[in-house]
């Protein structure tokens, strides 16, 4: 393939948030993951240390947080103050201990370094719940729920400025589901109210690529909200944990980016510009959990309960993961006018790019596909455009045989120094691709990718297939042809200095 890079036209800036990730009260995530006060390797706020540093070297820039469908249920009074109430969650049928709550989460995201991004209840809740919420976190001193947050320990606000307005509130299997008209009101309602609390705030609210859905809520909403938030999981596993095989996860990547297009064009459509996307729930692989958000639930824990332990198979995410997801990546680059915050769910554990044992940590193949984007690439995207694009046939999870094009790529400069840096990727399974690279550009010339052996190449305890590997290339000349391994993840430096990762 040639890429073509027009360095004359301006770049477009994208933000850092499209990196951004999400954690929420399922299985192992908080309890057991980020979260272990009895552990050794834990804080004295018992954190996991190595988790939090692992989260620091991929500069996690905004961090979702408690849910997810376990916010439709959730009261967070019951979470902050020297008396927590255990709670009964109705979305997942477990005992939540509410030991960690909002104070806990905001302690985390400060020494991560990280912007929270609260996700309220729109289910079991209301408009006046959400805004006491945002009275706890920002207010200075005013009303009983600032004075609260202060008797706890925490004299200045929290600011929290991005909030969302539910979570799948549009999903049957959501507890408090509503229907379209329904949604747009609780949403305008709720967007006052907390606006009236703090105008400074960032809200988002829950939709999908549906015409009658969104045009109800922003019919009713738009001039309150800041963002539109869409979710998208590719491999459904909820009730059945088959994974999808490379192949057919290579032919997920042709409708990566068809959400998005149907949401632009409905914001465009409706003069509303100043809505950006936050597709802040996003992984390759739903979770699995069945025998839950079914009509006929499972009666024993060996029905719904112990089954989640099957996202623990560190075996399970391979090169497709990664892949997948550095395509997605690659498209939110490419739409970072419109996408300003992405959240790849979890972060831990479930199917998350880092695993927590009692001894230490796992990073999965997606977490060094994060490494090479924030650590790597540049934030300033280029116009491209590809020619000679190399395809094949492939087999989707229905057997249908699709056209998939084989490399997908994106180029960058850098706003805060020299060079370029183009993401590239090489799903061809079995086959190196040439790529390539028509830019008037001069330098050294360096390749940092992910491959592993194979396609089914995976990290696990004491088991290390997937890491970054480093070459350098010589100086560059324009037209210069790069060979990217099959089944890659590829960064390519020009002209840059050293990558910080």
């Amino acid at each position: 393939m040639k890429l073509h890079v027009d360095l004359k036209r301006p770049a477009k800036t994208r933000s850092s948030m499209i990196y951004g990730h999400f954690i929420e009260h399922f299985h192992r995530q908080i309890y057991g993951g980020v979260y272990d006060p009895g552990s050794p390797l834990s804080d004295e706020d018992g954190l996991r240390t190595d988790v939090l540093d692992a989260m620091r070297k991929i500069k996690v820039p905004v961090l979702r947080w408690p849910g997810g469908c376990f916010v439709s249920s959730y009261h967070w009074k019951d979470a902050v103050g020297e008396k927590r109430t255990p709670l009964f969650d109705k979305a997942w049928r477990v005992e939540d201990p509410n030991t960690f709550g909002t104070d806990e989460y905001i302690r985390m995201c400060r020494k991560i370094g990280c912007e929270p991004y609260i996700c309220t209840n729109a289910g079991t809740g209301t408009a006046e719940e959400m805004s006491d919420w945002v009275e706890y976190c920002n207010l200075e001193t005013e009303g009983q729920y600032a004075k609260w947050r202060i008797a706890n320990g925490f004299p200045k606000p929290h600011r929290v400025r991005y909030w969302s307005i539910g979570n799948e509130n549009y999903g049957a299997w959501e507890i408090g589901a509503k229907t379209a008209q329904e949604w747009g009101h609780l949403v305008a309602e709720s967007a006052k109210m907390i606006k009236h609390v703090d105008p400074c705030t960032e809200l988002s609210a829950a939709a999908l690529a549906d015409i009658s859905w969104n045009i109800n809520l922003l019919k009713n909403s738009g001039q309150f909200l800041d963002w539109i938030s869409i979710h998208g999981y590719w491999d459904s596993l909820a009730q059945n944990n088959h994974f999808a095989d490379y192949d057919a996860c290579m032919v997920y990547t042709n409708t990566i980016g068809d959400s998005v297009r149907k949401v632009r064009g409905l914001l465009e459509a409706m003069d509303l510009g100043h809505i950006k996307i936050a597709f802040d729930e996003w992984n390759l692989r739903g979770w699995h959990h069945p025998n839950v958000h079914t009509i006929k639930q499972g009666v024993t824990k060996e029905e719904y309960l112990y089954p989640r332990d099957k996202n623990d198979d560190n075996t399970g995410y391979t090169m497709a993961d990664a892949v997948f997801a550095a395509c997605f990546l690659n498209m939110c680059n490419r739409s970072c006018d419109i996408i300003g915050m992405a959240n790849y769910a979890p972060i831990v554990n479930t199917r998350g790019c880092i695993f927590t044992h009692k001894d230490g940590i796992v990073l999965r193949s997606t977490y060094h596909v994060f490494d090479l984007y924030v650590n790597y690439l540049g934030d300033q995207v280029l116009d491209t455009w590809a020619s000679d694009v190399p395809t094949e046939e492939l087999r989707s999870v229905k057997g249908e045989l699709q056209t998939v094009e084989l490399i997908d790529a994106v180029a960058t400069s850098f706003g805060d120094g020299p060079g370029y840096a183009i993401a590239a990727v090489n799903k061809d399974a079995r086959h190196p691709q040439p790529l390539t690279l028509d830019m008037e550009a001069s330098g050294k010339v360096s390749v940092s990718w992910i491959c592993g052996e194979s396609t089914e190449s995976y990290n696990d305890i004491g088991h290390e297939e997937v890491t970054i590997q480093h070459e350098d290339l010589g100086l560059f000349t324009p037209g210069m042809e790069i060979l990217l391994r099959p089944h890659s993840v590829n960064v390519i430096r020009i002209g840059t200095k050293p990558a910080q990762s």
